[in-house]
């Protein structure tokens, strides 16, 4: 099952990387692999019913609060909750602290391009495809019909948690213990 979590993980990535959308089927699909993988006792980190589903709740609930305050799309909150059904409450912390940091280089890396632009095509790979060019390669000052997401977090969600798998999947990581 745990080949099948990480599938899931990089198929989000793909998808969020490239379009700036994480797919309802693709969400529903990792939502239902978690929900299978606890029936049989299959679940990669030993989580059971209570533990999946206390994870899928608090990190839907708590990044739908950062939607509706607009901060991100709603696939990412989606995301979340699914993400969460898989891993349950412990790792969460650390998986949203290091996808935080992730996604804020991102940002800062997109705004220094944006002032500075001396790398153009970094500059569009970091940059929402929503962002239409010109021919003279200028950017369309026409209005889109949704705000532009440069920051997959969803993308940076997934990675962040392959982090984690890699680091010792099931506990925190050496990089989330406490520092006394």
């Amino acid at each position: 099952m745990l080949a099948g979590f990480v599938l899931f993980l990089l198929a989000i990535m793909a998808s969020d990387f490239a379009r700036r959308r994480v797919p309802n089927s693709l969400v529903l699909l990792g939502a239902a692999g978690a929900l299978l993988a606890l029936w049989p006792g299959a679940q990669p980190f030993g989580l059971g019913w209570a533990q999946a589903l206390a994870g899928g709740g608090v990190a839907f609930g708590a990044l739908l609060l950062c939607y509706a305050l607009g901060l991100m799309g709603a696939g990412d909150v989606k995301f979340a909750g699914a993400l969460g059904l898989w891993t349950g409450l412990a790792p969460l912390l650390f998986i949203w602290a290091v996808a935080s940091v992730l996604a804020g280089l991102h940002a800062a890396l997109w705004l220094a391009l944006r002032r500075w632009p001396v790398a153009p095509r970094l500059f569009l790979a970091l940059s929402s495809p929503r962002i239409a060019r010109n021919g003279d390669g200028k950017r369309n000052t026409a209005t889109p019909a949704r705000k532009a997401r440069h920051v997959p977090l969803a993308a940076y969600l997934a990675m962040a948690t392959l982090i984690w798998i890699a680091g010792g999947r099931g506990s925190a990581p050496a990089l989330a213990a406490p520092l006394y």
